[in-house]
């Protein structure tokens, strides 16, 4: 799995002071985190920028953003489920197969970003999207568009757990096991972008310990991701439903 779905936060005008260590906090909410009076209270605005360009190397010939889940496809389902969790705005990176792409996100209230130099790595992509959003806000989400087992409520979950620390990287894990999204200050941005600080890649917790906030998941869904066959196979199972044929003109070619 590529290690990316992080979350800009824009800064304020005075930043909190960075502890030292890598701080783990363990939620106590139910598993899930599926209850809404589970949610904290949060007032922060936010947008997202959805990675769907790449290439698929490893799903043997198929484009695992156009796999079908039922009546609609994998990136369909990941960007509609992240807007019920209602963030000012969604700009979509395409790249491998972009009009497919587009054409399968048509019905839903997004903006697309086409990212000509997808083939050389998941960075170029980050830069696009954050590139293209227009709007002023609080917390940016950069999402993996294969990630189709996260909930709205992981979304809002994972931005309460930033708001709840003072370090300025939010990571989380499960049993050991580093996932996604990534949550970071807006202050890494403009670094960010120009590939001084590449967001989202392993090294990110050892490079840069003082920074991180540890969160530790109770469900594994922020490490569940779609790179093979066999994890379309799992995924299907999981969700109960069939590889059937897609609607409003989808292909999953």
């Amino acid at each position: 799995m590529s290690n990316f779905i992080f979350v800009v936060m824009v800064a304020s005008s005075s930043l909190s002071v960075i502890p030292q260590n890598t701080q783990t906090f363990k939620p106590e909410f139910k598993d899930g985190y599926s209850e809404v009076e589970n949610c904290m209270t949060t007032s922060i605005r936010y947008s997202a920028v959805v990675l769907a360009a790449g290439t698929s190397s490893r799903m043997h010939g198929q484009h695992k953003m156009l796999l079908p889940l039922g009546k609609e496809s994998v990136i369909h389902r990941t960007v509609r489920i992240l807007l019920d969790a209602q963030p000012q705005e969604v700009v979509v990176v395409t790249g491998f197969n972009a009009k497919a792409v587009t054409q399968a996100l048509l019905d839903l209230p997004v903006a697309f970003q086409p990212n000509l130099r997808y083939e050389e790595g998941q960075m170029t992509s980050v830069t696009a999207g954050l590139g293209a959003l227009r709007l002023a806000t609080d917390v940016v989400m950069v999402c993996l568009g294969d990630m189709v087992l996260l909930t709205a409520n992981d979304y809002r979950e994972l931005i309460d757990a930033y708001v709840s620390t003072s370090r300025l990287i939010v990571v989380p894990h499960y049993q050991g096991r580093r996932g996604n999204p990534m949550v970071f200050a807006a202050s890494y941005a403009p670094t960010v972008m120009s590939g001084q600080r590449k967001i989202g890649c392993r090294k990110l917790v050892t490079d840069y310990p003082e920074d991180v906030f540890a969160y530790e998941a109770t469900h594994d869904r922020f490490v569940a991701d779609m790179d093979t066959p066999e994890d379309y196979a799992r995924i299907l199972n999981v969700l109960k439903l069939s590889g059937a044929s897609l609607t409003n003109g989808e292909t999953h070619g």
